[in-house]
């Protein structure tokens, strides 16, 4: 502060007037009343979270839009002045032009005075995080980015292709939008809104809404936690492939193995690919999930690269990350389209495609099915995990964000439609190159038994296969004498494209292995590998960035020191979850990486939602929860989506939930496991300590849910909030008990206002 009279505007000068102020102790209840009525309307914060004065412009640059708080440091009289600043900008904002006479009134020397207890409450209220402005995006379409890059998972895409082998072809399309439109849209509705609305993280937004779902952000928290710990390995198995792409010929061409004489291993061509053979001798995979060991060197340096880059996209925050989420899609989907063009000109493409038009109508009766597209949709849009709500609680309250959430599913579904003809298509020409291997080599087989006088004359092939060799191979066996085709049969299996197609298996490990193993085939096959590598790192990067946000934003919200230090926070992130994912790096790290993926990762994620979904239609109300946003929707369309919220998913969760727990204890839970004597796959059970280990963590999680219930019980908290309190930013715990009313003001202080 600066001394009277020495450079002081007219402003300052009327504010160090003694005859301005009647009475000391007046002026902070002004000021104070101020605060509480700008503070309870919700339209005010709508604009003093935006960070827009009244003519448009930015009151706040965006470096220092994390600091409108005061921090603990500082004097007393400069948590006054930023306070009484920030009281001044609120009220400009709402076209109340008051500002001179309320300068007018605060005297420096009130300010210097010792606080009384209304001004320590202010105090409190003024150092606590209720009151700092949230950064926004910086367009819009880096947030719609940032949540296309998030979902857009490579697991979830290879996933559904799966399931449309698997579960009736078209008729399983035509689930799977019934159920997105009806389950999967809502819900991520309802996340957006939610985090929108309470302009909060995924931690504090639930207990905004309702007071006993105070836990279910900390089990998202938790939940994100885990998945991120494991989810960054796959990238790490990129990076390593990506090395060693760069030498001729590739090193996953040929089978590590003792080759016969003619430079080809049976074992490649019957059983398994070779680069199957090449990723389980380099990588050391255990031939058991019981058999542990030290870390597998050759894949620490890859996963702290992985974990580096993931930082470097995220280290500024907002700033960086849509701006880096654009380049990863950008990369990922003009490469995408390259392989779609080019996965049409391959030979046997033809084999694939047609699966494109299989529909089974038994699918449209089978309750598992629609369960399965249920979980799907739910999935592919990563609800449940908290970085939904997190992103979305950056951007402005009045962004209408039931369009977003149309455009987001709508670019999923879009990319749906573009990727699963590639895969299709390059599962028929993976399919055939392995049929025409397996017809050559029973060929071979069939000449040196005959030779040996082991089978019979008329059981010998055609020697010189042409061009086509499984058309002709087959031609040959359809012909011979069933006597003879089954003797022929016992001693060479039968080389199939429909059988390898069809035996593909979930999940991310054989989509991996089938594509790189796919792009050696082909000429200039270094060329195509890293491009194809490049594609999947670029679509793994986004979705662990979006994880990371889930981790990152809530700790910012939870201290003014991670918010001042975002790079240390990040950093901090990063080293965590690189030294947790270690355990991941293991020999046997690929078969707890399938049992969290694909077994026990749906059952909490289900039940996070319903209790969300409890939490906004029954807790909260889902009309009052959608009542502010009448002048961004239709009246008709809210309705609608309140029914949904408050009857559909509710049942659609349960029913879900229920599916998936009858089939965890109905059919045993197998993994596929490396048998290195006989260097085959076999299948095998899970044990019984990662059964109960899967049940740890299932209530590790969702532990905080039932915790905090208790926790409203015992200090009397309702289940639902009083409809009187505004579901804003202002009102961030509904049930405080302390609320700082405004006084009357003195009639001799109103006078010198109007002075």
């Amino acid at each position: 502060m600066r001394p009277a009279g020495e450079g002081d505007t007219p402003l300052d000068a009327n504010r160090d007037a003694p005859e301005s102020h009647p009475e000391k102790e007046a002026e902070p209840q002004t000021s104070e009343s101020m605060l509480v009525s700008s503070s309870s309307s919700e339209s005010e914060f709508s604009q003093a979270d935006s960070g827009l004065s009244p003519s448009g412009q930015a009151s706040v640059s965006s470096g220092m839009i994390w600091s409108l708080a005061p921090e603990e440091s500082l004097p007393q009289i400069s948590n006054a002045q930023a306070w009484e600043m920030y009281s001044l900008e609120t009220q400009a904002r709402v076209g109340q032009h008051r500002h001179s006479s309320v300068m007018e009134t605060t005297p420096v020397s009130v300010l210097k005075s010792k606080p009384s207890q209304e001004q320590g409450q202010v105090a409190k209220r003024e150092k606590s995080d209720d009151f700092f402005a949230r950064p926004l995006w910086p367009r819009k379409a880096e947030y719609l980015l940032a949540l296309v890059a998030y979902t857009v998972r490579p697991a979830n895409l290879w996933r559904f292709v799966h399931l449309w082998l698997h579960k009736g072809g078209v008729v399983f399309l035509v689930i799977y939008i019934i159920m997105l439109l009806f389950v999967g849209i809502p819900l991520l509705f309802l996340e957006m809104a939610a985090g929108q609305r309470m302009r909060r993280n995924c931690m504090d937004s639930w207990r905004s809404i309702a007071p006993w779902a105070g836990g279910v952000g900390y089990a998202s928290f938790i939940m994100c936690f885990i998945s991120s710990a494991h989810l960054n390995i796959v990238n790490a198995w990129i990076i390593f492939y990506l090395s060693h792409t760069f030498q001729f010929p590739l090193p996953w061409e040929k089978c590590p193995l003792l080759k016969n004489s003619s430079d080809f291993d049976p074992e490649c061509a019957q059983t398994t690919p070779s680069v199957y053979f090449w990723y389980r001798e380099t990588l050391k995979v255990s031939d058991r999930i019981e058999d542990g060991g030290p870390l597998v060197l050759s894949l620490s340096l890859p996963f702290f690269v992985s974990w580096c880059i993931v930082a470097a996209f995220t280290i500024k925050g907002l700033q960086s990350l849509g701006k880096g989420m654009c380049v990863l899609l950008s990369l990922s989907y003009v490469i995408l389209f390259c392989f779609f063009i080019w996965s049409l000109q391959l030979e046997g493409a033809e084999h694939g495609l047609k699966h494109l038009l299989v529909a089974k109508m038994s699918a449209l009766y089978d309750l598992s099915v629609w369960s399965v597209a249920g979980s799907q949709a739910v999935f592919h849009l990563g609800l449940g995990f908290g970085p939904i709500a997190c992103l979305s609680s950056h951007m402005p309250q009045s962004n209408n964000c039931l369009c977003d959430a149309f455009v987001l599913a709508l670019v999923n579904l879009a990319t749906l439609f573009f990727i699963t003809p590639f895969i299709l298509a390059v599962l028929g020409f993976w399919a055939t190159v392995l049929t025409h291997r397996c017809t050559e080599k029973n060929t071979e087989t069939l000449l040196m038994l005959v030779n040996m006088g082991t089978l019979p004359p008329e059981a010998q092939p055609p020697a010189n296969l042409p061009k086509d060799p499984t058309s002709t191979y087959n031609a040959w066996l359809g012909g011979l004498d069933p006597n003879i085709k089954s003797l022929v049969l016992s001693k060479v299996p039968e080389c199939s494209r429909e059988a390898w197609i069809l035996q593909v298996k979930e999940g991310p490990g054989f989509a991996f292995l089938s594509f790189i193993e796919v792009a050696s085939f082909l000429p200039r096959s270094i060329f195509w590998s890293v491009l194809f590598l490049l594609m999947l790192l670029s679509l793994g990067l986004g979705t662990t960035a979006g994880f990371m946000q889930g981790l990152i934003i809530p700790l910012q919200d939870s201290s003014s020191f991670f918010r001042r230090q975002t790079k240390v926070l990040t950093g901090g992130v990063v080293v965590l979850m690189f030294l947790c994912g270690l355990y991941f790096i293991r020999p046997n790290g690929v078969y707890f990486i399938r049992l969290l993926s694909e077994y026990w990762t749906p059952m909490p994620i289900i039940i996070i939602l319903l209790c969300e979904n409890v939490a906004v239609a029954w807790a909260c109300g889902a009309k009052r929860f959608l009542g502010d946003m009448k002048n961004l929707m239709h009246d008709l369309i809210l309705r609608f989506y309140s029914w949904v919220w408050s009857y559909l998913t509710p049942v659609m969760l349960l029913v879900a939930f229920v599916t998936i727990l009858v089939k965890s204890f109905m059919k045993p839970i197998t993994y596929r496991a490396w048998n290195s004597s006989s260097s085959t796959e076999m299948t095998l059970q899970y044990p019984s300590w990662a059964l109960f280990l899967m049940i740890i963590l299932l209530l590790l999680v969702i532990a905080p849910i039932p915790m905090y219930v208790f926790y409203c019980l015992a200090h009397g908290i309702p289940f639902r909030a009083s409809s009187g309190d505004k579901l804003t930013k202002s009102s961030t715990s509904l049930h405080r008990k302390h609320q700082i009313k405004p006084k009357k003001r003195d009639p001799r202080e109103r006078s010198s206002t109007r002075q």
